[in-house]
């Protein structure tokens, strides 16, 4: 197995994710003190980060890429049951096993901190405490959602629900002056994508189709997506609202 590489520190208010992570409520005494429990790991595209059931020795976030939470039944299927991004929280502070396999489905950065240090720091940190809270409220309302895409939508409104959440996810979104329009590149393969909607490959694939041809979205190559009009794309994924993106 591939060890992952640790990288150099850096500075936390030049973080990219620090107004969206577990540190986002965190005062300048406090950051110091994650400062001196932290430290950063790279992960290649494909490289398992934590297997189910491993103990897990850290906890920490998502700075760039994305990974994938993954179930093995007996049979051994696996299905896909999460999407980690930017500044998504991996792990669960006392607990002491992994309750899924974390793939990373590009490279990955995670800034960590040692499991201890910080269960201790947020038994004493309210603004650390309360911001957990506050993401996996977000975590239980986003997985409401998906049961909701999963059992109720057609394909094409599967399709364009999972766009819209990367979307409105994503760490590098660019308007290109444009309102309401967004770019990112797609994280997922298509093939991951059905593993992820419960679709064939075949549909995924007819579905993207169908959306670029009736101008909901743009394609070039496989992956980068370029959404012309983000209001459109919603009322393609049969939502009544935009979740809270300002377009």
């Amino acid at each position: 197995m591939t060890l992952p590489i640790q990288t150099a520190n850096e500075n936390c208010e030049d973080c990219p994710i620090r107004h969206r992570a577990v540190c986002a409520r965190c005062e300048p005494d406090e950051l110091h003190e994650l400062d001196a429990i932290k430290y950063y790991r790279s992960f290649e595209a494909g490289q398992t980060i934590i297997w189910s059931g491993d103990m897990m020795n850290f906890v920490g976030s998502v700075v760039s890429g994305v990974a994938t939470l993954t179930q093995t039944m007996e049979d051994g299927r696996t299905q896909m049951v999460g999407l980690l991004l930017p500044s998504d929280f991996v792990g669960r502070p006392g607990r002491d096993g992994a309750a899924y396999n974390v793939v990373a489905t590009t490279d990955v950065v995670m800034c960590c901190f040692r499991k201890k240090p910080f269960e201790e720091l947020m038994a004493r940190t309210p603004h650390i405490a309360v911001r957990l809270l506050e993401m996996t409220l977000d975590e239980l309302d986003a997985a409401r959602e998906w049961m909701l895409v999963l059992g109720r939508k057609t394909a094409r409104e599967k399709i364009a629900s999972l766009l819209a959440i990367i979307a409105r996810r994503d760490a590098t979104l660019s308007t290109d002056g444009r309102p309401g329009q967004m770019v990112f590149d797609l994280p997922l393969t298509r093939e991951a994508m059905a593993d992820y909607l419960g679709l064939t490959l075949e549909t995924v694939s007819r579905q993207m189709s169908a959306l670029k041809k009736d101008g909901v979205i743009l394609l070039e190559g496989k992956r980068h997506v370029t959404i012309p009009d983000m209001r459109r794309l919603m009322d393609e994924a049969g939502d009544d609202s935009d979740g809270g993106f300002l377009v």
